[in-house]
């Protein structure tokens, strides 16, 4: 597997581990600097909400680490080109229903991996 691929995947997995951690753990201090300003309350009303939200970010990240361990071939690309689209697809979906920020931050560096999985 080329290193390149390798870094851009480990790229993608470093960025959900971290929406993992603002998400789930660190909402109400770190959300605001990190997703800019809402209305009074926001982010200790959408805590429970975001928290679960978070966990999904940790699962993309655990698939995509999964793919590192897995030692077939043809196994390690289907894993990652699964997990990859999938954060492809959550970026994309980000971007309609959130802001167009998250296609740049999210599927941008996983539309990368992904192209590079393929080469």
């Amino acid at each position: 597997m080329d290193i390149l691929t390798q870094v851009f995947v480990a790229i993608v997995i470093i960025e959900h581990l971290m929406f993992f951690y603002v998400e789930s753990f660190a909402w109400t201090t770190l959300g605001p600097k990190v997703f800019g300003k809402r209305p009074e309350g926001f982010y200790e009303l959408t805590k429970s909400l975001i928290s679960n939200q978070g966990v999904y970010n940790a699962f993309l990240a655990g698939g995509l680490v999964w793919g590192f361990f897995t030692d077939t071939h043809p196994w390690k690309l289907y894993i990652w080109i699964f997990f990859l689209s999938c954060v492809i697809i959550a970026g994309i979906w980000g971007a309609i229903t959130v802001s167009r920020k998250i296609f740049f931050v999210q599927a941008i560096p996983a539309i990368i991996a992904l192209i590079l999985v393929h080469l």
